[in-house]
């Protein structure tokens, strides 16, 4: 019996988070303003407050470009710290996003994946940026959307009508897709919400909290979970000789 429903032939993905490694990412990005203001922040700490700061820019401002999402998020997670950063501190932060790397399985992964399923990406980055990341993953993807393409940020309902509506357009339809994601917040809530089926890629496996990604609230969990991109390709791919 398949993993996955038997008309299944798409997989969409969140991208950061779940195929790169933003965590990593967003820690290091802001390692240069910890080192200035001697704060004295862990990286739980850091992440947890970016979280809770990203998700109220995105909401305020659901068109404003992810550079600039970043920037404002750092802007207002330095000020309540108590040691603002500058404004360049700031954009470069905005514009760190092409050197979050990759988390190792996922290039592999997803070549996998690809001799059986059309790959979609559905993330809530800009255009410019998930083609540096793109570079990274080495797959060539059948269907991208963005915020930038939207102009809104998952969980916003309209980041997914918007996949479900071009779906035809890579010979496939919500009925025949499968959303894999690490977010509970971004992702799997809204999936859970449109009844589309979902794998969680649990890459914070043993770790408390939610990390860089608002708390969820009222999501299941879901019925498939892995720890890695790895393990998920092994078990759909278990009829396949490696």
């Amino acid at each position: 019996m398949p993993l996955l429903p038997e008309r299944t032939n798409a997989l969409s993905f969140d991208c950061y988070g779940t195929l790169i490694d933003w965590e990593s990412g967003i820690a290091t990005a802001l390692q240069p303003w910890l080192t200035r203001t001697g704060l004295n922040l862990d990286r739980e700490d850091l992440l947890k407050r970016f979280g809770a700061v990203e998700t109220i820019v995105q909401s305020e401002t659901p068109g404003l470009r992810y550079p600039l999402v970043l920037a404002e998020t750092m802007r207002r997670l330095t000020r309540d710290a108590g040691s603002p950063a500058t404004d360049l501190e700031t954009t470069t932060f905005g514009n760190s996003v092409p050197d979050w790397p990759a988390f190792p399985d996922s290039a592999e992964a997803l070549a996998r994946l690809k001799s059986r399923y059309k790959l979609v990406i559905l993330s809530n980055v800009y255009r410019e940026g998930f083609a540096a990341s793109n570079r990274k993953l080495g797959v060539e993807f059948d269907l991208i959307i963005t915020a930038e393409d939207v102009g809104s940020y998952k969980p916003d309902d309209r980041n997914f009508q918007m996949l479900f509506d071009r779906l035809p357009s890579i010979g496939s339809d919500r009925s025949r897709l499968v959303h894999v994601a690490e977010s509970l917040y971004h992702d799997h809530g809204p999936a859970q919400q449109f009844d589309l089926p979902s794998v969680w890629i649990n890459r914070r496996l043993g770790k408390s909290g939610s990390g860089a990604t608002h708390p969820p609230v009222g999501v299941r969990e879901t019925e498939w979970v892995f720890p890695s991109l790895a393990s998920f390709a092994d078990a759909v791919l278990a009829d396949e000789p490696r």
